[in-house]
């Protein structure tokens, strides 16, 4: 099986940063990629609501949008 690859957006741990350390956030970043490499990730996930996506698409949507501004 092909690892994969963990991309983050840049600013995405913005919010966290104001209530978590530098060292939180990287120990976070780090626990979800072993868990992408393990598979654990996918083993533990749910399919989202159509809402859900929906409003996900929706947001990515309006970042990309502000981004160009």
């Amino acid at each position: 099986m092909k690892k994969l690859k963990v991309v983050y957006e840049e600013g995405c741990f913005d919010e966290l940063a104001e209530e978590m350390t530098q060292e939180e956030i990287d120990a976070l970043t780090k626990e979800i990629e072993d868990l992408a490499d393990s598979g654990e990730l996918f083993e533990n996930s749910q399919q989202l609501s159509e809402e859900e996506s929906d409003m996900i698409l929706r947001r990515l949507d309006n970042m990309e949008k502000n981004k160009r501004q």
